[in-house]
């Protein structure tokens, strides 16, 4: 087992990983937000979130669940929960992701089994720096069918294309007629806002964009 170690991004990547190893290594940090594991076929990234990914993280969590409340749909939020299946050779953990069109399906489970459970509606990463191991094909195989990726300033919502790819769309498809674009903007907005504020300003933009709307 090798390591490349990327210090910029606090990564580092493990190769020649078996799958046994991946779930001693996931049981050892069962009550830890932190570090976050991506596996692939024996090759395993660990992830340390910077404060700045983090800032990142609740924020665009917070976007999500205060417009699925103004549009009165269900949103199960599980954070940044691990997904793992053997026969695939592949597990994640994203930065966030919610259960939408699911969420009745998942509501109040202990633990998942995505043999027959199904995959978050929604899967939100924050990509300050680029990962070592392409997780949108992760995603694409496990079926999410939706991905949200954020740069520090842009935010590109994809959608899972029948050819299993993603490709970019203007508005999401989980939370009817949300804008990319929009949301963009308003992290840039709230960048040097302090969280009270932050909350105020999401609360005031979704209740005048989406308050009072049949979806």
């Amino acid at each position: 087992m090798s390591a490349v170690l990327t210090p910029a991004d606090q990564r580092v990547v493990l190769h020649n990983v078996s799958w046994e190893t991946y779930e001693r290594i996931l049981a050892d940090h069962i009550n830890s937000s932190s570090p976050h594991f991506t596996f692939d076929h024996g090759e395993l990234e660990i992830m340390s979130p910077s404060v700045e990914h983090e800032r990142y993280v609740r924020r665009l969590d917070e976007v999500i669940k205060i417009v699925a409340d103004e549009m009165d749909v269900e949103a199960e939020g599980l954070g940044s929960t691990t997904f793992q299946r053997e026969e695939l050779e592949r597990g994640f953990e994203s930065d966030c992701c919610f259960y939408i069109a699911n969420a009745l399906r998942v509501r109040g489970k202990r633990e998942l089994d995505l043999r027959v459970d199904p995959p978050p509606d929604l899967v939100v990463e924050v990509d300050i720096t680029s990962s070592s191991i392409a997780k949108l094909l992760i995603f694409a195989e496990f079926g999410v069918p939706e991905v949200w990726r954020f740069n520090g300033e842009r935010l590109v919502i994809l959608n899972l294309s029948a050819g299993n790819d993603y490709h970019e769309v203007s508005e999401s498809r989980t939370l009817l007629g949300l804008d990319g674009g929009e949301v963009s903007d308003l992290m840039t907005r709230g960048k040097d806002l302090g969280g009270t504020a932050w909350l105020r300003l999401v609360r005031a933009w979704a209740h005048e964009r989406f308050g009072g709307r049949q979806f």
